[in-house]
C-alpha cells in the first residue's frame, strides 16, 4: 500500500473540506505517518474515515475531528503543550510539528514505552512521553500554554485548568447528557476560564471522566 498517497488523499478529502486549511496544520498531517500509530492489523485502513482502537480505552479519532480541535487550540511555535491520554502518541506527534515542546501523558509504563519507540521511529524529537494519572495532569511541569485532551469527556478535572498558563488554552471535546460531543476551547484569564464553542462530533470517550450517576426515588 502507498501510505504517502493515502496520507495525501486523507488530507484532501477529510481535512481541507472541513475548513482546516492552515498550511502548518496541513503540513503536520502530511509529515506524520498515521500507519505507525495503529495496530499492524489496522494499517490497511489507517487513512480511512474511521476511528481506530490503538489499545484498551485509547483510539485514533477520524482525521477531521483531530484537525478541527487542533485548529481551535491555535498552537504557536513557542508553545509548551500537554497531551492528556496520549495513547499511541499520534496527536502528540502531530502537535510536535506545531509547538516548541509536547509532553504526552498516559497512565501505564507500557503505553509510554511504546510511544517512545514510535517517536524514535518517525524522528519526532519534540515530544516526551510521561507516565502519570490523567486526572492529575502534570503539576510538576506546569504551567502549559495548551492542554489537548485526546478523548471525549463528560467532566473536566479542576487540575487541568489550574495547570494552564495565563492566556493558556485547553482544547477538549465535551459530551452532553445525551452522549453527543462538542469541541471547545477554554482560555484562562486570571482565576477564571472562558469557553469558546466549536464543532459537533462524537469521538471515542475517556469513560473515567463520565458523570457520576444520580438516583431519585
Amino acid at each position: 500500500m502507498d501510505f504517502d498517497l493515502a496520507r495525501e488523499i486523507m488530507v484532501d478529502s477529510q481535512i481541507r473540506p472541513n475548513d482546516v486549511t492552515d498550511p502548518r496544520i496541513i503540513s503536520a498531517f502530511l509529515r506524520t505517518p498515521r500507519e505507525v500509530f495503529v495496530p499492524n492489523s489496522r494499517k490497511g485502513v489507517a487513512y480511512s474515515e474511521l476511528e481506530i482502537e490503538t489499545s484498551p480505552g485509547r483510539a485514533l479519532w477520524i482525521a477531521r475531528d483531530t484537525a478541527k480541535l487542533i485548529k481551535m487550540a491555535e498552537i504557536k511555535a513557542s508553545d509548551v503543550v500537554l497531551v492528556i491520554g496520549a495513547g499511541a502518541g499520534y496527536e502528540a506527534a502531530l502537535i510536535s510539528h506545531l509547538a516548541d515542546t509536547v509532553i504526552a501523558l498516559d497512565e501505564t509504563a507500557q503505553l509510554v514505552e511504546s510511544m517512545s519507540l514510535r517517536f524514535s521511529a518517525v524522528g519526532v524529537d519534540r515530544a516526551a512521553p510521561v507516565e502519570g494519572p490523567l486526572a492529575k495532569g502534570l503539576p510538576e511541569q506546569a504551567p502549559f500554554d495548551v492542554i489537548y485532551v485526546a478523548g471525549m469527556v463528560e467532566t473536566l478535572p479542576e487540575a487541568w485548568a489550574e495547570q494552564l498558563r495565563e492566556g493558556g488554552r485547553m482544547a477538549v471535546v465535551l459530551a452532553d447528557a445525551g452522549g453527543m460531543g462538542r469541541g471547545k476551547v477554554f482560555t484562562k484569564a486570571g482565576s477564571s476560564v472562558s469557553a469558546r464553542e466549536g464543532f459537533d462530533c462524537c469521538p471515542p470517550r475517556f469513560t473515567a471522566f463520565d458523570r457520576k450517576p444520580t438516583f431519585s426515588f
